[in-house]
């Protein structure tokens, strides 16, 4: 397959997404503007203002209901495409400075443990799978059930209690509860130890929960797979169980979990609202949730951008991932 090939598809692939995200973002625009109320923030304030100085206040922002919603709709837009300006919340925090910054946050705490929970998923797969129903494998498995079924808030406090009970048996505080970074850290390797010291245990919350669906999904495939006639003639020809599994059967058995897993992404990006709100990270996921409590049109619809951004991304991801791994895939 030629790289010009390669280049083409993925270019071909990418203008269809940018149109849907450019869509989706649109409509999200339309029904956030139809759901949410930006007034709500001003009507609980002492002295109570006036319908008229709420109105003034929220025409600054674009957010005015007596401005017409095509209108606003058309200044939003403009500033997105001429300056990738995507608005003011209601008090007036720029959306743009928000969006980056927990993006970052989320980043540090999504990519880690989606590497984590991929890698542990499958090597524990190939493992169990090479020793099925043995004991390894009946308890690895029942680990997994458990672990799969635990509530987020169960398994990150658990978590949290853990941690605690290890820094008063060290006597110092080792690994942080709450937090991205601490405030009175300076220099480059104290500030990246101190961030990596905040990251591990919500890294660990994410992990231990998110690893099952892999493990039990990518051993079901392999044992599926390892009767396959290409497998058993690997087999005949004198190698073991194990070795078949990693040599052969994994790599067509890696497709469907490599697709769950690029899909996964924006799922976790936006999705890991308990865990950011247990651990006091300030991510996308929290922030999303302030949106909607705030009535922050502007805001919401940069989360859904950015969620359908992932969704693209994902859907990418995945394209190559079926490519690289199944050779009797041919781009067109």
């Amino acid at each position: 397959m030629s790289a010009a090939l390669v280049l083409r598809y993925l270019l071909r692939k990418s203008l269809g997404w940018l149109l849907m995200i450019v869509v989706a973002t649109n409509l999200t625009y339309f029904i956030a503007n139809f759901f949410l109320d930006p007034r709500a923030n001003y009507l609980q304030l002492r002295p109570p203002r006036t319908p008229e100085q709420i109105s003034r206040s929220l025409a600054q922002y674009n957010l005015s209901r007596d401005t017409p919603l095509l209108d606003r709709w058309w200044h939003w837009i403009s500033g997105i495409v001429l300056h990738w300006n995507w608005g003011y919340s209601p008090v007036g925090e720029s959306v743009n400075s928000q969006i980056s910054f927990r993006i970052g946050v989320s980043a540090q705490l999504v990519m880690g443990s989606l590497i984590l929970s991929t890698l542990i998923g499958i090597s524990l797969a190939v493992y169990t799978a090479a020793r099925q129903y043995r004991f390894a494998d009946r308890f690895s498995q029942g680990v997994s059930i458990v672990t799969l079924n635990t509530p987020v808030v169960v398994a990150s406090l658990a978590v949290v209690l853990l941690a605690i009970a290890f820094n008063q048996s060290v006597g110092s505080t080792v690994l942080f509860v709450a937090g991205a970074q601490s405030p009175t850290v300076s220099g480059f390797w104290p500030l990246l130890l101190d961030r990596v010291r905040h990251l591990i245990l919500p890294t660990v919350s994410l992990t231990v929960i998110s690893y099952a669906g892999t493990h039990l999904l990518q051993r079901s495939l392999l044992l599926d797979n390892i009767n396959s006639d290409y497998v058993r003639l690997a087999r005949a020809k004198g190698l073991t169980r194990q070795h078949a599994i990693r040599r052969h059967a994994l790599r067509t058995s890696l497709i469907p979990v490599a697709i769950t897993v690029a899909f996964a992404i924006p799922a976790l990006f936006t999705g890991a609202v308990i865990t950011e709100t247990i651990f006091a990270w300030q991510g996308m996921g929290q922030y999303f949730i302030q949106t909607i409590g705030k009535n922050d049109i502007h805001g919401a619809v940069a989360v859904a951008a950015f969620g359908a951004l992932m969704t693209a991304i994902g859907a990418i991801l995945a394209d190559i991932a079926v490519v690289a791994l199944d050779p009797r895939v041919r781009v067109s």
